[in-house]
Protein backbone atom coordinates (compact mmCIF):
# COMPACT_ATOMS: atom_id res chain seq x y z
CA UNK A 1 0.00 0.00 0.00
CA UNK A 2 2.47 2.32 1.14
CA UNK A 3 4.56 1.89 -2.07
CA UNK A 4 1.67 2.16 -4.62
CA UNK A 5 0.70 5.83 -2.92
CA UNK A 6 3.35 8.08 -3.44
CA UNK A 7 3.28 7.24 -7.63
CA UNK A 8 -0.45 7.29 -7.75
CA UNK A 9 0.34 11.03 -6.56
CA UNK A 10 3.20 11.32 -9.08
CA UNK A 11 0.27 10.47 -11.40
CA UNK A 12 -2.19 12.84 -10.72
CA UNK A 13 0.83 15.92 -10.22
CA UNK A 14 1.12 15.93 -14.04
CA UNK A 15 -2.60 15.41 -14.82
CA UNK A 16 -3.65 18.52 -12.97
CA UNK A 17 -0.53 20.77 -14.57
CA UNK A 18 -1.91 20.11 -17.91
CA UNK A 19 -5.32 20.81 -17.02
CA UNK A 20 -3.77 24.30 -15.67
CA UNK A 21 -1.80 24.31 -19.23
CA UNK A 22 -5.16 23.65 -20.94
CA UNK A 23 -7.22 26.40 -18.65
CA UNK A 24 -4.33 29.24 -19.18
CA UNK A 25 -4.10 28.60 -22.81
CA UNK A 26 -8.11 28.85 -23.00
CA UNK A 27 -7.99 31.94 -20.79
CA UNK A 28 -5.44 33.34 -23.56
CA UNK A 29 -7.53 32.72 -26.47
CA UNK A 30 -10.38 34.16 -24.64
CA UNK A 31 -9.20 37.10 -23.88
CA UNK A 32 -6.94 37.51 -26.72
CA UNK A 33 -10.58 36.99 -28.60
CA UNK A 34 -12.47 39.26 -26.26
CA UNK A 35 -10.12 42.19 -27.25
CA UNK A 36 -11.02 41.76 -31.16
CA UNK A 37 -14.49 41.51 -30.74
CA UNK A 38 -15.84 43.52 -28.02
CA UNK A 39 -17.70 46.38 -29.20
CA UNK A 40 -16.09 50.25 -29.19
CA UNK A 41 -18.51 52.03 -27.42
CA UNK A 42 -19.38 55.78 -28.23
CA UNK A 43 -18.93 58.92 -26.48
CA UNK A 44 -20.06 62.00 -27.27
CA UNK A 45 -18.15 65.37 -26.63
CA UNK A 46 -18.65 68.75 -28.01
CA UNK A 47 -21.05 67.47 -30.58
CA UNK A 48 -18.36 65.38 -31.84
CA UNK A 49 -18.29 61.26 -31.38
CA UNK A 50 -15.36 59.01 -30.68
CA UNK A 51 -14.95 55.52 -30.15
CA UNK A 52 -13.54 54.18 -27.37
CA UNK A 53 -12.22 50.41 -27.25
CA UNK A 54 -8.24 49.09 -26.31
CA UNK A 55 -5.38 48.21 -28.07
CA UNK A 56 -3.56 44.39 -28.48
CA UNK A 57 -1.76 43.58 -25.39
CA UNK A 58 1.82 43.95 -25.90
CA UNK A 59 4.71 42.87 -23.69
CA UNK A 60 5.59 45.87 -22.15
CA UNK A 61 3.96 46.69 -18.80
CA UNK A 62 3.44 50.82 -20.03
CA UNK A 63 3.59 52.84 -22.91
CA UNK A 64 0.97 54.82 -24.90
CA UNK A 65 -2.41 54.32 -26.15
CA UNK A 66 -3.42 54.99 -29.50
CA UNK A 67 -5.73 57.33 -31.20
CA UNK A 68 -7.48 56.79 -34.82
CA UNK A 69 -6.63 60.16 -36.89
CA UNK A 70 -8.05 60.03 -40.39
CA UNK A 71 -7.14 56.63 -40.81
CA UNK A 72 -3.49 56.78 -38.80
CA UNK A 73 -2.88 54.82 -35.97
CA UNK A 74 -0.74 57.31 -33.65
CA UNK A 75 0.46 56.73 -29.82
CA UNK A 76 -1.19 59.30 -27.48
CA UNK A 77 1.11 61.56 -25.83
CA UNK A 78 -0.43 59.81 -22.38
CA UNK A 79 1.08 56.94 -21.09
CA UNK A 80 -1.11 54.25 -19.43
CA UNK A 81 0.07 50.75 -16.89
CA UNK A 82 -0.87 47.61 -18.42
CA UNK A 83 -0.32 45.59 -21.35
CA UNK A 84 -3.78 46.68 -22.63
CA UNK A 85 -4.23 50.16 -22.81
CA UNK A 86 -7.32 52.30 -24.44
CA UNK A 87 -7.28 53.07 -27.70
CA UNK A 88 -9.55 56.31 -29.20
CA UNK A 89 -11.34 56.67 -32.69
CA UNK A 90 -12.27 60.51 -33.88
CA UNK A 91 -15.33 58.58 -35.83
CA UNK A 92 -17.49 62.01 -36.44
CA UNK A 93 -16.94 66.01 -36.16
CA UNK A 94 -19.56 68.40 -36.75
CA UNK A 95 -19.40 72.29 -36.83
CA UNK A 96 -20.19 73.02 -33.08
CA UNK A 97 -18.71 76.45 -30.92
CA UNK A 98 -17.33 73.98 -28.40
CA UNK A 99 -14.98 72.81 -31.15
CA UNK A 100 -11.91 75.16 -30.91
CA UNK A 101 -12.36 74.16 -27.13
CA UNK A 102 -12.66 70.38 -27.63
CA UNK A 103 -9.02 70.40 -29.74
CA UNK A 104 -7.93 73.09 -28.54
CA UNK A 105 -8.76 73.48 -25.00
CA UNK A 106 -9.23 76.80 -24.58
CA UNK A 107 -11.35 76.35 -21.28
CA UNK A 108 -9.21 73.61 -19.95
CA UNK A 109 -11.42 73.19 -16.27
CA UNK A 110 -14.59 72.92 -17.90
CA UNK A 111 -13.37 71.57 -20.84
CA UNK A 112 -11.88 68.35 -18.92
CA UNK A 113 -15.27 67.55 -17.03
CA UNK A 114 -16.47 67.50 -20.19
CA UNK A 115 -14.11 65.37 -22.09
CA UNK A 116 -11.97 63.14 -19.73
CA UNK A 117 -15.46 62.12 -18.05
CA UNK A 118 -17.00 60.69 -21.07
CA UNK A 119 -13.29 59.28 -22.09
CA UNK A 120 -13.34 57.32 -18.86
CA UNK A 121 -16.90 56.52 -18.44
CA UNK A 122 -16.34 54.59 -22.31
CA UNK A 123 -13.50 53.51 -20.92
CA UNK A 124 -15.32 51.72 -18.36
CA UNK A 125 -18.20 50.57 -20.33
CA UNK A 126 -15.75 48.73 -22.99
CA UNK A 127 -13.77 46.92 -20.13
CA UNK A 128 -17.37 46.00 -18.53
CA UNK A 129 -18.40 44.57 -22.05
CA UNK A 130 -14.43 42.83 -22.25
CA UNK A 131 -14.98 41.19 -19.07
CA UNK A 132 -18.35 39.72 -19.78
CA UNK A 133 -17.34 38.89 -23.39
CA UNK A 134 -14.37 37.03 -22.27
CA UNK A 135 -16.16 34.73 -19.74
CA UNK A 136 -18.46 33.92 -22.37
CA UNK A 137 -15.65 33.14 -24.66
CA UNK A 138 -14.09 30.72 -22.24
CA UNK A 139 -17.13 28.84 -21.54
CA UNK A 140 -17.43 28.41 -25.04
CA UNK A 141 -14.23 27.10 -25.57
CA UNK A 142 -14.00 24.69 -22.58
CA UNK A 143 -17.60 23.44 -23.74
CA UNK A 144 -16.23 22.47 -26.83
CA UNK A 145 -13.35 20.74 -24.93
CA UNK A 146 -15.17 18.78 -22.48
CA UNK A 147 -17.27 17.70 -25.69
CA UNK A 148 -14.49 16.68 -27.19
CA UNK A 149 -13.37 14.57 -23.96
CA UNK A 150 -16.70 13.28 -23.70
CA UNK A 151 -16.56 14.64 -19.99
CA UNK A 152 -18.97 13.72 -17.26
CA UNK A 153 -21.36 16.11 -16.50
CA UNK A 154 -20.18 16.75 -13.64
CA UNK A 155 -16.64 16.87 -14.22
CA UNK A 156 -17.67 19.49 -17.49
CA UNK A 157 -19.22 21.68 -14.36
CA UNK A 158 -16.23 21.56 -12.39
CA UNK A 159 -14.18 22.44 -15.68
CA UNK A 160 -16.46 25.28 -16.60
CA UNK A 161 -16.07 26.86 -13.13
CA UNK A 162 -12.30 26.55 -12.99
CA UNK A 163 -11.71 27.74 -16.09
CA UNK A 164 -14.22 30.95 -15.44
CA UNK A 165 -12.31 31.61 -12.46
CA UNK A 166 -8.82 30.79 -14.19
CA UNK A 167 -9.47 32.99 -17.02
CA UNK A 168 -11.14 36.25 -15.09
CA UNK A 169 -7.98 35.84 -12.76
CA UNK A 170 -5.79 36.15 -15.78
CA UNK A 171 -7.71 38.88 -17.33
CA UNK A 172 -8.62 40.98 -14.39
CA UNK A 173 -4.60 40.66 -13.21
CA UNK A 174 -3.72 41.50 -17.06
CA UNK A 175 -6.18 44.46 -17.51
CA UNK A 176 -7.23 45.40 -14.09
CA UNK A 177 -4.07 48.13 -13.48
CA UNK A 178 -4.88 49.69 -17.05
CA UNK A 179 -8.59 49.45 -16.49
CA UNK A 180 -8.40 51.16 -12.49
CA UNK A 181 -5.73 54.32 -13.99
CA UNK A 182 -6.91 54.55 -17.14
CA UNK A 183 -10.16 56.39 -16.14
CA UNK A 184 -7.81 58.83 -14.09
CA UNK A 185 -5.98 60.10 -16.78
CA UNK A 186 -8.16 60.16 -19.21
CA UNK A 187 -10.19 62.56 -16.66
CA UNK A 188 -7.30 64.74 -16.82
CA UNK A 189 -7.60 65.23 -20.49
CA UNK A 190 -9.13 68.56 -21.53
CA UNK A 191 -8.72 68.39 -25.22
CA UNK A 192 -7.53 66.32 -28.19
CA UNK A 193 -4.08 68.26 -28.92
CA UNK A 194 -3.13 67.06 -25.36
CA UNK A 195 -4.16 63.46 -26.32
CA UNK A 196 -2.38 63.18 -29.65
CA UNK A 197 -0.22 66.63 -29.99
CA UNK A 198 0.80 69.05 -32.83
CA UNK A 199 3.43 71.17 -33.18
CA UNK A 200 2.16 74.49 -32.31
CA UNK A 201 2.31 77.52 -35.15
CA UNK A 202 5.05 79.77 -35.28
CA UNK A 203 3.77 82.89 -33.15
CA UNK A 204 2.82 85.51 -35.92
CA UNK A 205 5.04 88.71 -35.31
CA UNK A 206 3.98 90.86 -38.43
CA UNK A 207 0.87 93.09 -38.97
CA UNK A 208 -2.50 92.46 -38.93
CA UNK A 209 -3.37 91.33 -42.49
CA UNK A 210 -5.44 94.01 -44.50
CA UNK A 211 -9.15 93.60 -44.69
CA UNK A 212 -10.24 92.06 -48.45
CA UNK A 213 -13.74 92.97 -49.48
CA UNK A 214 -15.06 91.39 -52.40
CA UNK A 215 -12.86 88.21 -52.28
CA UNK A 216 -15.34 85.24 -53.21
CA UNK A 217 -12.59 82.58 -53.38
CA UNK A 218 -9.30 82.06 -51.35
CA UNK A 219 -6.90 79.13 -52.64
CA UNK A 220 -4.35 78.47 -49.42
CA UNK A 221 -1.45 76.07 -49.84
CA UNK A 222 2.23 74.97 -51.46
CA UNK A 223 4.04 75.06 -54.46
CA UNK A 224 1.20 73.47 -56.14
CA UNK A 225 -1.23 75.59 -55.54
CA UNK A 226 1.23 78.67 -56.07
CA UNK A 227 1.86 77.42 -59.68
CA UNK A 228 5.89 76.87 -59.04
CA UNK A 229 8.01 77.38 -62.32
CA UNK A 230 5.50 78.90 -64.13
CA UNK A 231 5.18 82.54 -65.48
CA UNK A 232 5.22 85.08 -62.87
CA UNK A 233 1.93 87.03 -61.49
CA UNK A 234 0.96 90.14 -63.70
CA UNK A 235 1.91 93.52 -61.18
CA UNK A 236 3.09 90.83 -59.05
CA UNK A 237 3.30 92.32 -55.32
CA UNK A 238 6.43 91.21 -53.39
CA UNK A 239 4.61 88.47 -51.70
CA UNK A 240 4.06 86.97 -54.87
CA UNK A 241 7.32 86.97 -56.47
CA UNK A 242 8.89 85.34 -53.04
CA UNK A 243 5.92 83.24 -53.01
CA UNK A 244 6.48 82.49 -56.41
CA UNK A 245 2.71 82.49 -57.22
CA UNK A 246 1.83 82.60 -61.12
CA UNK A 247 0.08 83.75 -63.20
CA UNK A 248 -0.73 80.40 -64.76
CA UNK A 249 -1.94 78.83 -61.08
CA UNK A 250 -5.31 77.34 -61.04
CA UNK A 251 -6.23 80.16 -58.79
CA UNK A 252 -6.37 82.31 -61.96
CA UNK A 253 -7.61 79.44 -63.69
CA UNK A 254 -11.04 79.47 -61.61
CA UNK A 255 -10.83 83.63 -61.74
CA UNK A 256 -10.88 83.75 -65.48
CA UNK A 257 -13.46 80.64 -66.22
CA UNK A 258 -15.71 81.53 -63.97
CA UNK A 259 -15.26 85.34 -63.57
CA UNK A 260 -14.54 84.50 -59.54
CA UNK A 261 -12.43 87.26 -57.40
CA UNK A 262 -10.00 84.74 -56.15
CA UNK A 263 -7.59 85.69 -53.77
CA UNK A 264 -3.95 83.29 -54.15
CA UNK A 265 -2.63 82.86 -50.96
CA UNK A 266 -0.35 79.83 -51.57
CA UNK A 267 3.42 80.18 -51.51
CA UNK A 268 6.22 77.63 -52.32
CA UNK A 269 7.72 75.77 -49.35
CA UNK A 270 4.79 76.29 -47.13
CA UNK A 271 3.62 73.73 -44.25
CA UNK A 272 1.16 74.08 -42.42
CA UNK A 273 2.67 75.49 -38.93
CA UNK A 274 4.72 77.73 -40.93
CA UNK A 275 2.77 79.18 -44.01
CA UNK A 276 -0.98 78.57 -43.23
CA UNK A 277 -0.88 78.74 -39.45
CA UNK A 278 1.85 80.61 -38.77
CA UNK A 279 4.19 83.26 -40.99
CA UNK A 280 6.75 81.91 -43.01
CA UNK A 281 10.11 83.14 -44.29
CA UNK A 282 10.01 83.28 -47.61
CA UNK A 283 12.52 85.76 -50.09
CA UNK A 284 14.01 87.29 -47.49
CA UNK A 285 10.45 88.71 -46.03
CA UNK A 286 8.07 86.89 -43.79
CA UNK A 287 5.11 86.34 -45.76
CA UNK A 288 1.81 86.82 -42.76
CA UNK A 289 -0.34 83.36 -42.12
CA UNK A 290 -2.15 81.94 -44.74
CA UNK A 291 -5.09 81.64 -42.78
CA UNK A 292 -4.71 84.65 -41.07
CA UNK A 293 -5.60 86.66 -44.65
CA UNK A 294 -7.89 84.38 -45.17
CA UNK A 295 -10.02 85.74 -41.71
CA UNK A 296 -9.92 89.19 -43.31
CA UNK A 297 -11.78 88.06 -46.47
CA UNK A 298 -15.03 87.68 -45.00
CA UNK A 299 -17.03 87.89 -48.14
CA UNK A 300 -15.52 84.82 -49.31
CA UNK A 301 -17.83 81.60 -49.42
CA UNK A 302 -15.18 79.11 -50.87
CA UNK A 303 -11.40 78.04 -49.69
CA UNK A 304 -9.49 75.56 -51.32
CA UNK A 305 -6.66 73.73 -49.73
CA UNK A 306 -3.71 72.25 -51.40
CA UNK A 307 -1.31 71.30 -48.60
CA UNK A 308 0.99 68.14 -47.59
CA UNK A 309 3.77 67.73 -49.69
CA UNK A 310 5.84 70.10 -48.15
CA UNK A 311 4.92 68.38 -44.55
CA UNK A 312 5.79 65.53 -45.60
CA UNK A 313 9.35 66.21 -47.62
CA UNK A 314 8.11 65.12 -50.89
CA UNK A 315 10.98 66.91 -52.70
CA UNK A 316 13.78 65.35 -50.55
CA UNK A 317 12.11 61.76 -50.71
CA UNK A 318 12.14 61.79 -54.42
CA UNK A 319 15.74 62.70 -54.76
CA UNK A 320 16.61 59.89 -52.44
CA UNK A 321 15.18 57.69 -54.21
CA UNK A 322 16.75 58.78 -57.18
CA UNK A 323 20.55 58.02 -56.13
CA UNK A 324 19.47 55.19 -53.20
CA UNK A 325 19.69 51.46 -54.44
CA UNK A 326 16.14 51.28 -52.36
CA UNK A 327 13.94 53.75 -50.95
CA UNK A 328 11.56 50.84 -49.29
CA UNK A 329 13.57 50.21 -46.72
CA UNK A 330 13.10 50.16 -43.18
CA UNK A 331 14.10 53.42 -42.00
CA UNK A 332 13.07 55.18 -44.72
CA UNK A 333 9.08 53.72 -44.36
CA UNK A 334 10.03 54.82 -40.46
CA UNK A 335 10.87 58.22 -41.43
CA UNK A 336 7.72 58.69 -43.52
CA UNK A 337 5.26 57.01 -40.69
CA UNK A 338 7.13 59.56 -38.52
CA UNK A 339 6.47 63.12 -40.94
CA UNK A 340 2.87 61.23 -41.80
CA UNK A 341 2.05 61.17 -38.26
CA UNK A 342 3.10 64.56 -37.47
CA UNK A 343 1.27 66.10 -40.45
CA UNK A 344 -1.98 63.90 -39.41
CA UNK A 345 -1.55 65.93 -36.06
CA UNK A 346 -1.22 69.78 -37.89
CA UNK A 347 -3.97 68.25 -40.08
CA UNK A 348 -6.47 68.09 -37.36
CA UNK A 349 -5.45 71.53 -36.22
CA UNK A 350 -6.22 72.90 -39.57
CA UNK A 351 -9.11 71.40 -39.97
CA UNK A 352 -10.53 72.87 -36.87
CA UNK A 353 -9.53 76.47 -37.47
CA UNK A 354 -10.75 75.99 -41.32
CA UNK A 355 -13.99 74.69 -39.67
CA UNK A 356 -14.17 77.65 -37.37
CA UNK A 357 -14.02 80.75 -39.72
CA UNK A 358 -16.52 83.60 -38.63
CA UNK A 359 -18.36 83.15 -42.44
CA UNK A 360 -18.39 79.48 -42.67
CA UNK A 361 -17.16 78.56 -46.22
CA UNK A 362 -17.46 76.26 -48.15
CA UNK A 363 -13.67 74.24 -47.75
CA UNK A 364 -11.98 72.38 -50.57
CA UNK A 365 -9.08 69.89 -49.80
CA UNK A 366 -7.25 69.06 -52.74
CA UNK A 367 -5.40 65.68 -52.89
CA UNK A 368 -2.56 65.10 -55.26
CA UNK A 369 -1.80 64.12 -58.46
CA UNK A 370 0.03 60.88 -59.93
CA UNK A 371 2.86 62.31 -61.68
CA UNK A 372 4.53 59.39 -62.68
CA UNK A 373 2.07 57.25 -64.59
CA UNK A 374 2.88 53.51 -65.88
CA UNK A 375 5.51 54.60 -68.29
CA UNK A 376 8.81 55.82 -66.44
CA UNK A 377 11.53 55.18 -68.86
CA UNK A 378 12.30 58.66 -68.84
CA UNK A 379 13.21 58.46 -65.10
CA UNK A 380 15.63 55.71 -65.42
CA UNK A 381 18.54 58.06 -66.51
CA UNK A 382 17.36 60.06 -62.96
CA UNK A 383 17.54 56.66 -60.94
CA UNK A 384 14.17 56.13 -60.55
CA UNK A 385 12.92 52.92 -61.25
CA UNK A 386 9.83 51.14 -62.05
CA UNK A 387 10.34 49.76 -58.39
CA UNK A 388 11.37 53.28 -56.71
CA UNK A 389 8.50 54.99 -58.28
CA UNK A 390 5.79 52.50 -57.18
CA UNK A 391 6.83 52.71 -53.69
CA UNK A 392 6.61 56.76 -53.91
CA UNK A 393 2.86 56.20 -55.47
CA UNK A 394 1.97 54.05 -52.34
CA UNK A 395 3.24 56.75 -50.18
CA UNK A 396 1.33 59.43 -52.22
CA UNK A 397 -1.65 57.45 -52.09
CA UNK A 398 -1.42 57.32 -48.32
CA UNK A 399 -1.01 60.95 -47.93
CA UNK A 400 -3.85 61.25 -50.24
CA UNK A 401 -5.99 58.74 -48.05
CA UNK A 402 -5.30 61.03 -44.88
CA UNK A 403 -6.48 64.20 -47.06
CA UNK A 404 -9.77 62.56 -48.17
CA UNK A 405 -10.60 60.77 -44.15
CA UNK A 406 -9.61 64.26 -42.62
CA UNK A 407 -11.81 66.36 -45.36
CA UNK A 408 -14.79 63.69 -44.69
CA UNK A 409 -14.73 63.77 -41.04
CA UNK A 410 -15.14 67.36 -41.04
CA UNK A 411 -17.78 67.62 -43.63
CA UNK A 412 -15.72 69.46 -46.21
CA UNK A 413 -15.29 68.46 -50.20
CA UNK A 414 -12.64 66.64 -51.57
CA UNK A 415 -10.77 66.77 -54.88
CA UNK A 416 -8.51 64.39 -57.01
CA UNK A 417 -6.96 65.90 -59.98
CA UNK A 418 -6.48 63.08 -62.96
CA UNK A 419 -3.50 63.20 -65.00
CA UNK A 420 -4.01 59.79 -66.43
CA UNK A 421 -2.48 60.12 -70.07
CA UNK A 422 -0.43 63.04 -69.07
CA UNK A 423 2.12 62.05 -66.73
CA UNK A 424 5.73 62.73 -66.86
CA UNK A 425 7.01 60.49 -69.72
CA UNK A 426 4.07 60.82 -72.21
CA UNK A 427 3.37 62.69 -75.27
CA UNK A 428 2.19 65.67 -73.41
CA UNK A 429 2.53 65.75 -70.04
CA UNK A 430 1.11 67.89 -67.03
CA UNK A 431 3.87 67.85 -65.29
CA UNK A 432 7.20 69.62 -65.36
CA UNK A 433 9.94 67.34 -66.08
CA UNK A 434 13.26 66.70 -64.63
CA UNK A 435 15.10 69.50 -66.46
CA UNK A 436 11.80 72.02 -65.94
CA UNK A 437 12.08 75.07 -63.38
CA UNK A 438 9.88 72.92 -60.74
CA UNK A 439 10.00 68.70 -61.74
CA UNK A 440 7.10 67.08 -61.07
CA UNK A 441 5.03 69.98 -60.16
CA UNK A 442 1.93 71.19 -62.77
CA UNK A 443 2.28 72.76 -66.36
CA UNK A 444 -0.04 74.93 -67.61
CA UNK A 445 -2.17 72.70 -68.70
CA UNK A 446 -1.65 70.47 -65.41
CA UNK A 447 -3.00 73.69 -63.42
CA UNK A 448 -5.71 73.91 -65.45
CA UNK A 449 -6.94 70.14 -64.80
CA UNK A 450 -6.93 70.96 -61.09
CA UNK A 451 -8.98 73.74 -61.85
CA UNK A 452 -11.25 71.65 -63.42
CA UNK A 453 -11.49 69.38 -60.74
CA UNK A 454 -12.41 71.40 -58.47
CA UNK A 455 -14.80 73.35 -60.14
CA UNK A 456 -16.21 69.57 -60.75
CA UNK A 457 -16.03 69.46 -56.95
CA UNK A 458 -17.36 72.80 -56.03
CA UNK A 459 -20.67 72.22 -58.14
CA UNK A 460 -21.26 68.63 -56.67
CA UNK A 461 -20.42 70.00 -52.92
CA UNK A 462 -23.02 69.80 -50.88
CA UNK A 463 -24.69 72.82 -49.25
CA UNK A 464 -22.55 74.00 -46.35
CA UNK A 465 -23.63 73.40 -42.91
CA UNK A 466 -24.85 76.02 -40.81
Amino acid sequence: MTSTTPGTGRRRLPRWAAWLAVLLVVAAAAIAAALRVTPQQTVNVAGQVIMVGATAPTLSLSGPGEIDLFGQSLPTNLHFLGPVRPRLQLSQITINSELTNFVRGAHPAGAAKVLGNVLADGWIRYFAWETVITALGALLILGAVAGWRRLPHRTTLKLLAAGLVVTEAVNLGAIMVTAYQAPGSLRQVHSLNQLVGSEPPVEDLTKAAPVRPGVQVVVIGDSTAAGAGLAPMHNASRSDLACGRSTDAYAEDLARADNWNVLNLACDSATIPRGLLGPQGRGGQTVPAQLDEVQQARSASVVIVSVGADDLGWSAMIQYCAVAPNCDDRATAAYFQQQLASFSKNYLQLLSQLETLPEHPRVLINRYYDPFGPNVSCLSPAGLTGTKVRTLISRLNTVNAVLAQGAADFGFGSAQPDFAGHQMCTPQPFVQGLKGSAPFHPTALGQFAIALADQAALTNQPPLRR
